[in-house]
């Protein structure tokens, strides 16, 4: 059984992440999605809170996939998966830059799990989760970027912590 992992902050779901899940799916018999912190990102939801949201959004799609949450280097955690491969997103010149260097590294903490890229959907290359904070702090509609069930999650968030330029 062939496994791999996509990992992630999902903070929040995307459309693009959902894109990825769906094609991601169709290349294993196993789909981990692994939702971690990341130290760098100021997150807007728990990963208590990510986790469900993208057990929702993922329920219907076709194939093995589990969603867990993951707080150690992406090898050690793929390793830990049975994971032979890595699922990345692409949607521009800056992400391969980036992801590029990632791999590099990741092939040499451990060479026996490959990293696969997926370009997004040139529809959704836009988005980004960073982006849809931002849109949305300032009141601006997420609803092209996002399901309407996140959206509401996203709103709901905004509320509590207030929105910026009031």
């Amino acid at each position: 059984m062939k496994t791999g992992v996509y990992p992630g902050t999902f903070d929040p779901i995307t459309l693009g992440h959902m894109d990825i899940i769906r094609r991601g799916a169709k290349l294993v018999d196993r789909l981990v999605i692994g939702v971690t912190t990341n130290p760098a990102k100021s997150p807007m939801f728990s990963v208590e809170e990510r986790l469900a949201m993208v057990r929702r959004e993922i329920d219907g799609i076709a194939g093995e996939i589990d969603v867990v949450t993951f707080d150690s280097l992406l090898m050690d955690f793929a390793e830990r998966e049975g994971a032979a491969l890595i699922v990345r997103g692409l949607r521009a010149v800056a992400d391969f830059e980036y992801e590029y260097q990632m791999a590099g590294m990741n092939q040499q903490l451990n060479d026996r799990i490959e990293t696969v890229f997926l370009m997004a959907d040139v529809s959704l290359q836009p988005i980004a989760s960073r982006l849809v904070k931002e849109i949305a702090l300032y009141g601006g509609d997420i609803g092209k970027f996002v399901t309407p069930a996140v959206a509401a999650d996203v709103a709901r968030r905004v509320g509590e912590i207030g929105r910026k330029g009031t």
